[in-house]
């Protein structure tokens, strides 16, 4: 009654045994991952503090570090040589339309023979003045005129050159200067020119 043989008794304690590495190998994997979740715990709190830090930061703060940032990694622009030198040559056109120039005095020579070798002796004195001193006069005035129109468009070009390229230096006071200075020069030379080819500024004498 109730005696267990040596058989039954050597399979439970089999059983309890197996039972017994069973949680032992249970709680040794629960020890391994442990450690890790409280890692990954630890840096996402690391990382929601540093989220609420820069939520924290005020406008000012903000854009220091944004000012400090482009110093240390400057933006890289044009250079602003084309635009000086587009500045300059608007000015050199400017002052050519009102000096005259090579071209317009070769021009008003070439004019006064042609008009010279078409005149006859026998043309009266007012024709003989329109074709070999009018005409010259007129031609002075024309490329006077075109010299001082490509100098104020380009005088424009460079002072509008920055609005249609990439964002960078803003454009030297120099360059706006002497781009102003071109327009100007351009503008009174073009008003000047088209006065001496109307006639309306230093007219051709009368024959009478």
């Amino acid at each position: 009654m109730g005696t267990k043989t040596v058989d039954e008794a050597a399979n439970e304690a089999t059983e309890v045994k197996s039972d017994a590495e069973t949680v032992d190998v249970t709680k040794t994997d629960e020890e391994v991952t442990e450690p890790d979740t409280a890692n990954t715990e630890a840096e996402a709190a690391e990382a929601a503090e540093a989220a609420e830090d820069e939520d924290d930061l005020s406008e000012e703060e903000y854009a220091a570090e944004l000012a400090k940032l482009r110093l240390e990694h400057p933006e890289e622009g044009p250079s602003g040589v084309g635009q000086g030198a587009a500045a300059v040559v608007s000015a050199a056109l400017g002052f050519i339309s009102l000096s005259g120039g090579w071209i317009g005095s070769v021009a008003a020579a070439r004019e006064t023979l042609v008009g010279q070798l078409h005149t006859a002796s026998t043309a009266s004195v007012s024709t003989q003045i329109k074709e070999v001193y009018g005409d010259a006069w007129h031609t002075t005035a024309l490329w006077a005129g075109i010299f001082a129109l490509v100098g104020a468009l380009v005088g424009v070009a460079a002072l509008i050159r920055p609005a249609f390229g990439t964002p960078g230096k803003p454009q030297a006071t120099w360059i706006k200067s002497v781009a102003w200075a071109g327009i100007a020069l351009g503008v009174v030379g073009l008003l000047l020119a088209v006065l001496k080819y109307t006639d309306v500024l230093l007219s051709l004498p009368s024959a009478t």
